[in-house]
């Protein structure tokens, strides 16, 4: 009765057949394994791709850092920055910010909607144009760049003492991509002493060396501590 059962089951087409593969599934054509890796591996190197392109083309500039907390200001390898530029109650001084793009905020029926300052749409991309300092006020380090306008589209034909870079508002604060900076472990906490120790006497202690491209995309260089300098 066992043999009979085990000569059934070799005989049988649909159990031999059930471990196989058809011969069309057995290879896959070579491009449908490299097309996916090769997509993956340009998204990767299109963002060094950039930072380089904009290294070698930017403009300098210079942009002034707001005051930071010295307990804060790092966190692990990184060091967290912000900007003057960075506070949108500096930029709602300047022309052109009433021209971004206002989130609509609804009032009760039959009630009067109060004037509010402007409130541009979270996510909204705009340009600051930036403009070269006229005179150098401080031999020791370079001096910051004045914003003096504020765009929805990057502005062409500007002066050359000008440049137009690239935010982001975030509901709260305008985002430029200049945030957070990597600072080698030998240097972190003596420029976290530096900086303390300079915002005593100074509130605006230190600038922050950039380059600008022409589509407005920023890349930081080095970061300026009173006389010092530090490349990032």
């Amino acid at each position: 009765m066992n043999t009979n059962n085990t000569d059934l089951l070799v005989k049988n087409p649909d159990t031999t057949n059930l471990f196989q593969l058809p011969p069309e599934a057995k290879r896959l054509p070579a491009w449908r394994l490299w097309v996916p890796l090769l997509l993956q591996i340009g998204l990767i190197a299109a963002v060094p791709a950039t930072a380089v392109y904009t290294f070698i083309t930017g403009k300098t500039v210079v942009l002034q850092t707001a005051p930071v907390d010295p307990y804060d200001f790092l966190r692990g390898y990184y060091q967290v920055l912000s900007y003057d530029i960075s506070d949108r109650i500096n930029l709602e001084k300047l022309p052109g910010w009433k021209d971004l793009p206002a989130e609509k905020t609804p009032c009760p029926p039959g009630v009067a909607c109060p004037k509010t300052t402007h409130n541009p749409k979270p996510q909204t991309s705009f340009y600051v144009i930036l403009e070269a300092p006229k005179t150098a006020t401080n031999p020791g380090r370079p001096q910051a760049w004045k914003p003096v306008r504020v765009s929805l589209e990057n502005p062409v034909n500007l002066p050359a003492n000008q440049i137009a870079i690239k935010g982001k508002y975030n509901s709260w604060r305008m985002e430029y991509g200049l945030e957070t900076y990597y600072m080698p472990e030998s240097e972190r906490e003596k420029v976290n002493q530096e900086i303390s120790e300079a915002q005593r006497n100074q509130r605006q202690s230190f600038v922050v060396e950039v380059k600008v491209d022409k589509t407005g995309h920023a890349v930081p260089v080095s970061l300026w501590v009173r006389d010092r300098n530090y490349r990032f």
